[in-house]
């Protein structure tokens, strides 16, 4: 039996990634907050474990005053360097650590895969940093694939439940023109494409994207087909600026992001669009 630990593993990725490969027989060994601060503990938990997977990290969608964002730095790039320090100080060095990050790092002038320009601002530098931390594993003889996570959509949690409510009651619509690009993918492909990179020990960068990026648009009028609502009802973009300041930037300024790599390796998507996303999750 092959072991997985996973921080963030409460999270909506990390539940579902402990059901998911559960079910597959793998034994789930939970990181918790208490096992990250105690390093003989987590050095421990390391030594057992095939597969390491780290999704921890504050809420991106929030005001971003000047303390929440020390706190989005170090609940990703601190957590993630106590990981690799214990990977370094490890007997038993794990196969394969799978680290997360986010299309936030490109820019969003145009279609981007994994080589994409990348973007110089807060979001992105975070993430630049992030990568970096957990790309320091290598020197210890573990392989490192990066996730470049686009929205996960899924049921029972994540962007999805929030955005879901208004369009139930008939009051959704764009945020602020409609226009900016929107990244996505469907709950069951990211878990699969967790299953392919681990079950080849692929080691590189990816998007986890659904193929064919949509716009804020088209999201909201495939929630409206498919819950039959209408979709009249802008949120204006200065309405964002008042409640998340600088974070803003997350719900009106998207990357359009396609998933070559794991397209060239083989994988394939089950649900390419946000039509059929849709769809499937309402």
């Amino acid at each position: 039996m092959k072991t997985i630990a996973i921080t963030g593993a409460s999270g909506f990725v990390g539940t579902n990634l402990n059901k998911f490969f559960s079910s597959l027989g793998y034994k789930i060994l939970p990181i918790s907050r208490e096992i990250l601060n105690d390093q003989n503990k987590l050095e421990e938990l390391i030594n057992s474990s095939n597969i390491i997977i780290n999704l921890a990290g504050a809420n991106i969608i929030n005001r971003w005053s000047e303390s929440y964002k020390k706190l989005l730095y170090s609940s990703r790039i601190d957590t993630t360097s106590k990981i690799v320090n214990a990977i370094k100080n490890s007997t038993n060095k794990p196969d394969l650590l799978i680290s997360t990050s986010a299309v936030g790092i490109y820019d969003n002038k145009q279609t981007y895969n994994e080589d994409g320009n990348k973007n110089t601002d807060f979001l992105a530098n975070l993430c630049k940093d992030w990568e970096n931390e957990a790309n320091k594993a290598k020197e210890f003889g573990v392989k490192v694939s990066i996730f470049r996570f686009g929205i996960v959509l899924g049921k029972h949690g994540g962007a999805l439940q929030k955005m879901i409510t208004p369009f139930k009651m008939g009051v959704g619509g764009v945020i602020g023109s409609g226009k900016q690009t929107f990244s996505f993918i469907h709950i069951y492909d990211l878990l699969n494409a967790f299953r392919f990179v681990i079950d080849n020990l692929h080691e590189d960068i990816f998007n986890l994207t659904a193929p064919v990026p949509t716009t804020n648009k088209g999201l909201t009028l495939a929630l409206g087909k498919t819950l039959k609502r209408p979709t009249i009802l802008p949120v204006p973009e200065f309405v964002l600026n008042i409640i998340f300041s600088e974070g803003a930037k997350v719900l009106t300024d998207g990357q359009s992001v396609i998933p070559q790599k794991l397209e060239d390796l083989g994988f394939e998507f089950k649900f390419k669009t946000i039509e059929e996303t849709i769809e499937d999750l309402c």
